[in-house]
């Protein structure tokens, strides 16, 4: 993390990148998800660990046997920053099984958003989920 009187480079801004993954409803599932979810996301973006400032999931009602939390420090992910999982608001025909993510860090360039295993259907208008 940045000490209060740390300078930081001009370029350096508080950026948030999302991503979401649909997961069966086993611990195993849930946890291999959140795993590829993150590898894609600090792949596909310049985020360091100690860069990192919070991480929120949401999760669907019928995604109840892990928290991703969980998952992420047993991964290894985001040691040193503070997680939070919430349930996702029940909205008619939502897509179901679904893990959320919004990421908050510090970085130099605008993230990209990683949507996996079908999740792609939630945002159709990015590029990356386009057929």
């Amino acid at each position: 993390m940045y000490a209060m009187n740390e300078i930081r480079s001009e370029n350096t801004r508080l950026y948030a990148v999302r991503g979401a993954a649909c997961a069966e409803n086993t611990p195993e599932s849930i946890s291999k998800t959140v795993a590829e979810m993150f590898t894609a996301i600090f792949e596909k973006n310049p985020i360091k660990n100690e860069d990192i400032v919070s991480v929120q999931f949401t999760m669907t009602a019928d995604l109840n046997t892990l928290n991703p939390c969980t998952a992420l420090r047993k991964a290894g992910f985001c040691e040193g920053a503070p997680l939070f999982c919430s349930q996702e608001a029940e909205i008619v025909g939502m897509l179901p099984k679904v893990i959320r993510v919004l990421i908050t860090y510090y970085g130099t360039s605008k993230p990209e958003a990683v949507y996996l295993n079908g999740a792609q259907k939630l945002r159709p208008d990015l590029p990356q989920n386009k057929n």
